[in-house]
């Protein structure tokens, strides 16, 4: 039987009366599929065609599929015939060597071909898709929150503004979905998002982006623990998903090695408070004191000394935002927790919410913002309150923890930088 590939030319290697086309095909990108052409089993027009074949080229082969366990992925293409679709007038730009970063930004329309970039999209795919199936198996709604804001969820110094038609009214690109999701719990139960956030702040680290991709949810009647427990379900069911599927488990082992600490992550995941932490990095000699707000070196020391993923709890109340619920037995901290990671540092941020209006009032005002344009998430403390609690996961942090990456620009196709040469 005839079997028909479409695709791409990765490369080619010539052997005498024999051509080797390495394909990128449509069905299975992340697997080369080898192409094998014989000269005396081919019409002389499939011939010259694999012969001239430029890397990128695309085009169509048609021959019969066998079983090779040499050949990637262990199937091999008898060639029969080729037909060129395009073949580049020019040589590909990226060529077949390595290339540092900046080169690779500046192509990155044509280096999202690559079979490592590639790999990661189809992890990452496979990622949201677990994240989402553990939703909804556990009869989360997902909801579908706005983009254009006109309130701060965060600092109101990391905002970007946007012009809105004429309106001299300010509107902002979303730090966060999370006071929208607060309302809609109201309406659902239990709901969750995914969609992209913007931060305007001018970091410039491996793990920082001005457009991240967010996962966030929000749940009624769920109080601190039942929080935490939900985030480390979820964790580490996609984790696990991830290990035991046929394509991404070989995958993930494939870039980033050795991933016994993924295999051996299991619930319940240790809680730190933000207290003991001081005293462990004090005990490391950090010059650090109580009430600072810790940075990705303190997290790197603090996630060496704990040795797996684990819950920074109990921040001070000082540093952390207006809507965090304070802890009833001591108000100089909060209901809040960071879920830090190996390598990464923090993936998720959340807490309980307050539901007390006029300590909202009061923390509003505290960081500098005005009450009044919170009347409409005030009125979700007037109307049927309920405890409540919600938190945030960048997919992009937890994907470069997965996959044990260097540098966040590389989970995502086309990153946004706080500072880059190229931007397409």
């Amino acid at each position: 039987m005839t079997y028909v590939a479409k695709g791409w030319l990765i490369k080619k290697r010539e052997h005498g009366k024999i051509i080797f086309l390495d394909m990128r095909t449509i069905d299975q990108p992340w697997i080369p599929l080898q192409v094998v052409i014989k000269k005396q089993e081919v019409d002389e027009i499939t011939w010259e065609n694999a012969k001239k074949l430029r890397q990128e080229a695309s085009f169509i082969a048609e021959g019969e599929l066998i079983q090779n366990p040499r050949a990637p992925g262990g199937r091999e293409l008898r060639g029969k015939q080729i037909i060129i679709v395009h073949n580049p007038e020019e040589p590909w730009p990226l060529g077949k060597k390595s290339h540092p970063p900046e080169v690779l930004m500046k192509y990155r329309h044509l280096s999202v071909r690559g079979q490592k970039f590639i790999k990661i999209w189809i992890v990452r795919e496979k990622l949201i898709h677990y994240l989402r199936e553990w939703f909804e198996k556990n009869h989360w709604h997902e909801v579908s929150p706005p983009i254009f804001v006109m309130t701060a969820c965060e600092g109101g110094a990391t905002l970007f503004r946007v012009k809105w038609f004429e309106e001299k009214i300010p509107v902002y690109l979303t730090q966060s979905a999370q006071l929208y999701l607060e309302a809609l719990c109201f309406a659902l139960g239990r709901v969750w998002c995914l969609a992209p956030s913007f931060r305007a702040e001018k970091s410039r680290t491996r793990r920082h982006l001005a457009e991240y991709w967010h996962l966030e949810a929000e749940a009624a009647f769920f109080n601190f623990e039942d929080n935490l427990r939900v985030q480390e379900e979820l964790v580490i069911y996609a984790i696990k998903k991830l290990l035991n599927d046929d394509v991404t488990g070989e995958l993930i082992k494939e870039i980033r090695g050795n991933v016994d600490d993924l295999d051996e992550i299991k619930a319940p995941l240790p809680r730190v408070t933000y207290t003991e932490a001081m005293e462990i990095l004090q005990r490391k000699n950090f010059k650090i004191k109580w009430g600072d707000d810790l940075g990705a070196d303190e997290e790197k020391a603090l996630s060496e000394e704990i040795g797996t993923a684990f819950f920074l709890t109990h921040f001070p109340t000082e540093i952390k935002s207006f809507y965090v619920k304070l802890d009833p037995n001591d108000p100089r901290v909060c209901l809040a927790a960071d879920l830090i990671v190996p390598h990464v540092g923090e993936i998720i941020g959340g807490s309980e919410r307050e539901t007390d209006v006029n300590e909202l009032i009061k923390r509003i005002k505290a960081q500098g913002f005005d009450p009044t344009n919170y009347e409409w998430y005030l009125d979700l403390r007037r109307f049927g309150s309920v405890p409540h609690s919600g938190f945030g996961l960048g997919i992009d942090r937890f994907l470069m923890y997965i996959l044990k990456l260097e540098h966040i620009r590389d989970t995502l196709p086309f990153p946004r930088l706080a500072r880059v040469k190229y931007f397409i």
